[in-house]
């Protein structure tokens, strides 16, 4: 623990430090090319902080946080697009929040929603119920071995959809605390999902989703849109895939610290090909054909997992990495829980 604190110092200084040159350097250097150019020792930094740590957690958040987020949005930054633009008018802790927490800003009448309202039946699960959904979840892991490996795969998806959404609600929480800002939420029901579409783009980590449409999708469909026209938007989101999936390559090598097996990879490049082809059928059906959500929507979520039960977790499982994983979750809750009883000692 005392070697974790040490290492975070360091990692802190460093993104401190690099952010200060982003905001107050960088920013006076012509957008463009040139401040693109001046930002690439930050890039390369980030990619390495996470190798820095030694717990799987600390690596994960790091990768995912800075190697990814930050880093996309510095490469936004440095066209003067994206949250940290001039005309966010952002103070330096604005800046420095904005970079290295995922949070996305609530869209209001200046900046509107490109995410269509939804029809789809809602079942809200608050933040506290996750929590302790979670933590039954991580209990049931002790008993795995009394179970099929298709039903403990099962339960590694229930328990990463709740625990990305617990990460996530917690910076977003601390942020609006700390800056008062109104924040969007991490995700919005993706086990209510009617179609892939609706699963990727407007339900599922949409903090990353918001990210790969301004730093990808859009680029692509802008570049191919005098030669494909209307069809444009197909290459783009299956480029939107393949580098979401290279990303993860990335995030796993930092956990792993072993050799890609591009499976994650092929899990998300299968996942845009299979949103391609959705959005090719219903393009050439016009809207006109579309499945009641009672059936689309096990179709589609059933699909997500059982793919991923065949490519995401695979490497992860044979690193050991959902072990370890699990392991610092049941330190973490004991922790709490200890000095949880510790308080209310106190206050008895």
């Amino acid at each position: 623990m005392e070697v974790e604190i040490k290492n975070l110092t360091r990692v802190s200084l460093s993104l401190l430090a690099s952010l200060i040159y982003c905001r107050f350097i960088s920013s006076r250097i012509t957008k463009g090319k040139i401040r693109l150019v001046s930002l690439l020792p930050v890039f390369y930094l980030f990619i390495t902080l996470p190798i820095c740590f030694a717990s799987l957690f600390p690596k994960a958040i790091t990768s995912l946080f800075i190697s990814w987020l930050a880093n996309f949005k510095l490469a936004l930054f440095a066209f003067d697009h994206g949250p940290l633009s001039s005309e966010q008018s952002n103070s330096l802790l604005q800046f420095i929040s904005k970079t290295l927490l995922p949070v996305k800003i609530k869209q209001n009448e200046k900046h509107p929603s490109s995410q269509p309202p939804q029809n789809s039946p809602k079942l809200p699960l608050n933040f506290p119920a996750k929590v302790l959904l979670f933590t039954v979840l991580v209990g049931v892991n002790d008993y795995k071995s009394s179970f099929h490996e298709k039903w403990i795969l099962g339960l590694y998806c229930c328990m990463v959809y709740l625990l990305v959404d617990i990460i996530f609600g917690i910076f977003n929480a601390t942020v609006h605390a700390i800056l008062r800002m109104e924040l969007e939420p991490p995700s919005n029901e993706p086990y209510l999902s009617t179609s892939l579409q609706d699963f990727w783009g407007r339900r599922w980590n949409l903090m990353v989703t918001n990210l790969l449409r301004h730093t990808v999708y859009k680029p692509v469909r802008s570049s191919l849109g005098s030669l494909l026209g209307q069809w444009a938007p197909l290459p783009a989101v299956a480029a939107s895939f393949l580098v979401s999936g290279l990303m993860h390559e990335l995030l796993f090598y930092h956990v792993t610290r072993a050799s890609p097996s591009w499976e994650v990879t092929l899990f998300f490049v299968l996942q845009g090909a299979c949103l391609v082809v959705e959005l090719a059928v219903k393009r050439w059906f016009g809207g006109r054909w579309q499945l009641h959500w009672a059936i689309s929507g096990p179709l589609t979520v059933g699909f997500v997992v059982m793919t991923a039960m065949w490519l995401f977790f695979p490497p992860l499982i044979r690193s050991g990495a959902d072990e370890r994983a699990i392991d610092e979750c049941k330190m973490f809750l004991n922790l709490v829980k200890g000095e949880g009883l510790k308080w209310i000692g106190k206050l008895i």
